[in-house]
């Protein structure tokens, strides 16, 4: 049985060996003649390695030398490459001469052969459009950016001037600097571009030595360099402060100043580790090829003078190469990026000491974090100037421009001949005249005012003020018409660099602080709603609102139902009527309907009773507790008399941002907001708000005071704005009141340029002036002077008018009016009655006398 098995796997051997090995030419394009030994070698290596190639499956070379001429080269591509079938290509850069690279790339791109380049670092060659099937083991020169950015965040400098050549690789490097260095908040003061082979860039140079940053970036090649490091020299720019961070050609400089420091890509130059590494890469793209495949592997393009059919193939090899990782390469980790660019590569950090270069830190990969890492030895760097402790990066301006807007009781403004005319207590700020061209000199004094004074105390800082020119806080709009949109007010001030700061009630919003820095806040708020106050009309029933007209019912009732019970108690009672036993008076009769309600409602009005009151036992029992219950009812009235007619007060329509006349508007409401403020940005963002937003959008006004104006003429229903200015504006105005609770919460901030060094400062300053007490301070004397006027007005109680109690006299008119007609009923009744009585009395006397008369007659007769 051992013996058949062993039979069978010799057959089984026999057969695989007696299948033919699939072969795949490689090409290769190489400077040197040594180098097309490497690569030879790197063939034989890799088709060794039973684990890199699929099964079966062989590599071979097909190599010439680089032709400095592109036209050659191009042309032996054709002739060698191409006519091999080559799958792909390495190439290397020439000795001398630019293009020859580029126009290999273009001859296999065409066929979609890949290419990959072990020395050709040109940008242009990361451009897809022109070379589709370029990938490269070694970075293009922009991708030291990448290491740049790390440098400056380990060092914590947050700005840099960039001078860079005006070339594809230099443009290149600053368009990838630039996008990584948004996201770490390194702002870009200042960019330098220079013409390849300048002899003179001092002028652009002294402009940047006048900013405050002190940190520059130098893409450069070693001729380019060599002319700038002259000129800095001869400037004095390589002195204690400032920083110079260069690329690798510049490092390379005979002129460079001690204090720099550079890059300089490990494995750079060793040709032989990126054929190899090249050579692996080919391998295991083929073999993810092999395996992934539904389809069989094309033969590779064959002749250059032939149009064949796209070679689909070689799209799909090129994505799989890409998509190749080697974690123990010849160079490193090697990776792509979807460019086909290297990416991952280890840089050494070079500082130039005495002259010579000095390692001092390395960028490479981590296996254990899976990203790139920096690590710098800071205490071994020099700087310029034979420093040794870090420089800052910047020098910090002493002289600020300061930008405010007139704002009530934040920056008061008072318009005079001359500055000379201002108080101690005011500030010069000038506003530019759209009409005249000209500035129109203004006095200055508020809230604000005292904080900058106080900020340029704390912060020794020394500053020139003016007002905004178009009065506007600041929005992300189409400005005049146009189809670009600007930032206008004081954050375009800011944003544009027409201005340093902005000390004003500038609202911190989302919109704003994407352009502009803030600080802290120096004052919390919210939004809220103006309006006028609505008294109470007094009706002339005014005296009937203490109780609802269900309980006066009942009152009413009551008394009737009350006087009726005791009229049938005392009618009943055996003890209803009587007489004293001593008394010749005759027997008291018992309570009468008349008497009964006379009684309650006397009781009822707390009127003194002489008579008609009840005799029974039972009834008096329900006498006295009516006295009971109507002592509760008139106390009871008259404390909510004092609250409806003594303490009455007008009252908001409005109870907040959910009322129904701003959720669903009527002709009659109208409300507005600024436009243009971070109150209509506001309503603009939020979703639920968006009927309101557009309510109001044709109904803004352009400040604040003519809204507040419109208010108070009953132009204006309703202001929506910062609670802040709407408090203070009602705590001057008794007549207006904010209506609801306040939403939007947020707060008002110092405005700073973005990146401005001036921000930690300032934030630090305001956070000691509120734990100090001085904000506090600034609340009380600015904005809540003057509340205590409408607030002793609140609490003392109103005086009555006739409007108030009118009710209550024509109640008594009415009851005088009743009294004589029911006296005039009265008087006819009764001289009806007398008329009747008459007739009676004088018929009876007839009969009587009639009687009489028979009596008489009977008598004789008889």
């Amino acid at each position: 049985m051992a013996g058949g098995c062993i039979l069978l796997l010799a057959v089984a051997v026999a057969s695989v060996r007696g299948e033919a090995d699939k072969v795949f030419n490689i090409g290769a394009v190489l400077s040197m003649g040594d180098k097309i030994s490497d690569f030879m070698q790197a063939i034989v290596d890799v088709n060794e390695d039973m684990n890199t190639l699929p099964p079966r499956v062989k590599l071979e070379g097909v190599s010439l030398p680089m032709d400095r001429n592109p036209i050659r080269t191009a042309q032996n591509v054709c002739n060698h490459l191409i006519s091999a079938q080559v799958y792909a290509v390495i190439i290397s850069h020439p000795t001398a001469g630019e293009l020859s690279p580029a126009a290999v790339s273009y001859t296999c791109g065409f066929y979609n052969i890949p290419v990959i380049g072990i020395s050709s670092r040109d940008s242009s060659l990361s451009d897809k459009n022109l070379h589709t099937s370029f990938m490269r083991t070694i970075p293009p020169y922009s991708n030291q950016a990448d290491v740049w950015i790390e440098i400056l965040k380990f060092l914590n400098y947050k700005c840099v001037t960039f001078i860079h050549s005006s070339d594809n690789d230099g443009r290149s490097t600053l368009g990838r600097f630039q996008n990584l260095a948004d996201h770490p908040g390194i702002k870009v003061e200042d960019i330098i571009e220079y013409e390849t082979g300048i002899s003179e860039i001092s002028q652009k140079l002294e402009e940047a030595q006048g900013r405050y940053c002190r940190v520059f970036i130098l893409y450069a090649s070693t001729e380019d360099a060599e002319i700038i490091f002259r000129e800095v020299e001869a400037l004095n720019m390589t002195t204690p402060g400032y920083v110079w961070i260069v690329s690798e050609q510049a490092l390379l400089a005979p002129n460079k100043p001690d204090g720099v420091i550079g890059l300089k890509l490990v494995n750079a130059t060793d040709e032989e580790a990126h054929i190899k590494d090249s050579v692996m890469v080919i391998a295991r793209g083929f073999r993810e090829l092999y395996f992934n495949s539904s389809y069989n592997i094309q033969p590779a393009p064959s002749d250059c003078s032939k149009h064949d059919p796209v070679w689909e193939t070689g799209q799909k090899f090129i994505g799989f190469l890409k998509e190749v990782t080697l974690q123990q390469g010849k160079t490193g980790r090697v990776a792509f990026d979807d460019k086909g660019d290297r990416i991952d590569s280890d840089y050494d950090i070079i500082n130039i000491v005495n002259g010579k270069p000095t390692t001092v830190g390395e960028y490479v990969y981590s296996q254990m974090k899976t990203e790139m890492t920096l690590s710098l030895n800071v205490q071994e760097i020099q700087w310029p100037g034979n420093e040794l402790k870090k420089p800052r990066g910047y020098i910090v301006p002493t002289h600020l421009k300061v930008v405010t807007v007139a704002e009530k009781p934040f920056t008061w403004i008072r318009e005079v001949e001359d500055r000379s005319l201002c108080t101690e207590d005011e500030i010069p700020c000038p506003r530019m005249n759209k009409t005249s061209g000209e500035q129109d000199v203004y006095c200055c004094r508020g809230y604000c005012m005292d904080l900058l004074n106080a900020l340029a105390a704390e912060l020794n800082f020394t500053y020139s003020l003016y007002q905004v020119e178009d009065g506007l806080y600041g929005s992300f709009d189409y400005v005049n018409g146009s189809e670009k949109k600007m930032w206008t007010g004081m954050v375009g001030d800011l944003v544009y660099e027409r201005a340093d700061m902005v000390v004003a009630p500038l609202t911190i919003n989302p919109e704003r602080s994407q352009a502009i820095e803030f600080s802290k806040p120096f004052k919390y708020q919210g939004i809220t709603i103006l309006e006028k106050k609505h008294p109470k009309s007094s009706t002339l029933a005014s005296f009937l609102q203490p109780f609802q007209k269900t309980l006066w019912i009942l009152v009413m009732v009551s008394v009737h139902v009350v006087a009726l019970a005791l009229y049938l108690l005392d009618r009943f009672s055996p003890f209803g009527r009587y007489k004293l036993p001593s008394s010749d008076a005759t027997e008291e009769d018992a309570l009468n309907l008349s008497s009964a309600i006379w009684f309650a409602w006397g009781v009822l009005l707390n009127s003194g009773i002489g008579e008609g009151t009840p005799r029974s036992f039972s009834a008096r029992v329900l006498g006295m507790v009516w006295a009971g219950f109507a002592m509760i009812v008139v106390a009871s009235y008259t404390a909510n008399l004092a609250a409806f007619l003594v303490l009455d007060r007008p009252e908001t329509s409005l109870t907040g941002i959910n009322d129904a006349r701003l959720r669903n508007p009527m002709d009659n409401f109208k409300y507005a907001t600024v436009k243009g403020s971070s109150v209509d940005m506001y309503f603009r963002r939020q979703v639920e708000l968006s009927n309101m937003y557009r309510t109001m959008e044709g109904k803004n006004y352009d400040s604040a005071e003519e809204a507040i104006a419109a208010v108070k003429s009953d132009g204006l229903s309703a202001f929506i704005w910062d609670s802040s200015r709407l408090e203070y504006e009602a705590a001057q105005d008794c007549n207006l009141v904010t209506a609801g609770e306040q939403f939007g919460r947020s707060g008002y901030g110092i405005g700073l340029q973005k990146h401005s060094l001036w921000a930690d400062q300032v934030t630090l300053a305001l956070l000691g002036m509120h734990e100090s007490g001085y904000m506090e301070e600034l609340d009380n004397r600015w904005i809540l002077q003057g509340s205590e006027t409408c607030e002793k007005n609140e609490k003392f109680p109103a005086t009555l008018g006739l409007k108030n109690m009118a009710g209550v006299f024509i109640l008594v008119g009415a009851g005088i009016v009743g009294g004589v007609g029911l006296i005039i009923i009265e008087i006819i009744y009764k001289k009806h009655q007398t008329r009747k009585q008459r007739r009676l009395e004088l018929a009876r006397h007839a009969a009587d006398k009639w009687r009489g008369a028979v009596e008489v007659r009977s008598v004789f007769i008889a």
